[in-house]
């Protein structure tokens, strides 16, 4: 299979691609750069940002919304931790993780100014990220005996961007992904759910080692190969590379939490639909969800990463202000008296029923009790926004709006929209980089600060 797959890393091009699979890169590109905006107030990304400027600065790649810049390797780590932050970019269900924050980052490392990167290029090596890390997460989780972040599977992708855009032979792009893998961070995922804090899923390190895998591999470091692309096992998983696109098996978030609480908030938005109640109603929750979903079980988060990683807690916010955006899992609202009322409420109940069909699936149901003596009882729910019920085109934009107005840079956002829209025509990214590059107002900065 490694022919195969050094072939479509570097070969693809955008008429290879059916129409369909060109949309959905272009709605991933813009929701992660919505996220990114969003995720540079949180400490985490002014940490890791502040770090690799020191660490790995003096070269030409950017950080997302700051206007500095750094090597490849550094722009990669801050890049990707901004976005893994803020827990609203997209994923696949059978990864359970996310290709989109690791592989964006990787081709804004790659790029430079962007000068250099066609509009049509940028596109097709996104795309191939994407397809190269989503396989590469099945294989893992079919191969390891433990669950990892999805920063040992990005490694990958980033790595096989790299090849492509530094025009690695079939040779050199092998070692490249020998590297990636055997040095990605095969972090347990588990440990950051039971104890959440911003070490998130790994996806900063995958694509920062990814990077420099292409960088190693471009002078001649070697590797061993590539054991979830090689082996023969996988290769079933392999044989539709170009065919079969993963990219659109994918599921976008509504909200900016975790993916295994999100069936909860939908089941209580069913009955918020259904019937009149306000959060003072509310004397106490039940939630029958999958064995992953009920580890979230943090019900008064000290800072957001705890919060994003909760099934309680989001869902009581949803419940206290009948939404669930930026603004209900960070800041004031992490102190907000009926919402924590409501989340050391919620009890969660690990039902086997749909433990059994995760992580394909992810169900949850919910039982509100008031206090006037009613008992609501939902329908078993799925989290909006997969593959079988997509949001819409409108939800997708005003998300995005709504992150780059959470990041401070909102008035950028319709530019920045247009020019994905038609990216596949630009001569070069240059002016997107400018516009994802340049921090937002100074008044900003010092209130997120």
């Amino acid at each position: 299979m490694t022919d195969t797959i050094t072939d479509f890393i570097s070969t693809l091009q955008l008429g290879d691609v059916p129409p369909e699979v060109v949309t959905s890169a272009k709605q991933s590109l813009r929701d992660l750069i919505g996220v990114a905006a969003a995720g540079t107030k949180l400490p985490a990304s002014r940490i890791t940002r502040s770090v690799a400027a020191a660490q790995f600065g003096g070269q030409d790649a950017l950080f997302l919304f700051d206007g500095r810049k750094a090597s490849p390797a550094g722009s990669a780590l801050a890049n990707s931790t901004t976005i893994d932050g803020f827990d609203a970019h997209d994923g696949h269900p059978l990864t359970k993780g996310h290709a989109g924050c690791g592989t964006f980052a990787a081709l804004v490392a790659f790029a430079g100014n962007g000068a250099a990167v066609s509009g049509e290029e940028a596109l097709v090596s996104l795309i191939v990220g994407y397809e190269i890390a989503i396989r590469a997460g099945i294989a893992l989780h079919a191969s390891a005996a433990e669950y990892h972040t999805s920063g040992a599977w990005v490694a990958i992708a980033a790595a096989a961007m790299g090849a492509r855009t530094l025009g690695f032979d079939a040779a050199t792009t092998h070692e490249a992904l020998g590297i990636a893998e055997y040095n990605g961070p095969r972090s347990p995922m588990m440990r950051c759910i039971e104890f959440p804090t911003m070490i998130k899923d790994g996806s900063g390190w995958g694509a920062m080692v990814g990077v420099t895998a292409a960088y190693l591999a471009r002078e001649g470091f070697t590797g061993a190969p590539a054991a979830t692309l090689t082996e023969t096992r996988h290769s079933a998983l392999w044989s539709d590379l170009g065919t079969r696109w993963r990219m659109l098996e994918q599921y976008m978030k509504p909200y900016p939490v975790c993916r295994w609480a999100q069936p909860a908030v939908e089941a209580a938005a069913s009955l918020k639909r259904g019937h009149a109640f306000e959060a003072q109603d509310i004397t106490g929750v039940k939630v029958r969800t999958f064995n992953a979903a009920y580890k979230l079980h943090v019900a008064e988060p000290r800072d957001t990463d705890a919060a994003q990683y909760s099934t309680p807690f989001p869902l009581a916010a949803f419940l206290a202000k009948g939404k669930l955006g930026p603004d209900e899992i960070d800041g004031p609202i992490l102190r907000d008296e009926t919402v924590l009322r409501l989340s050391r409420s919620v009890e969660l109940i690990d039902d086997p029923r749909y433990s059994k069909l995760f992580p394909a699936e992810r169900w949850a149901e919910v039982e509100i009790a008031l206090h006037d003596g009613r008992v609501l009882k939902s329908e078993p729910s799925v989290a909006r926004g997969s593959a079988e019920n997509p949001l819409s085109e409108d939800e997708l934009s005003a998300k995005f709006r709504s992150l780059m107005e959470a990041g401070g840079v909102g008035e950028r956002a319709g530019e920045i929209d247009r020019f994905i829209a038609g990216i596949e025509q630009k001569g070069s990214v240059e002016p997107l980089l400018t516009l994802i590059g340049r921090p937002p107002a100074a008044q900003f900065r010092e209130a997120a600060q």
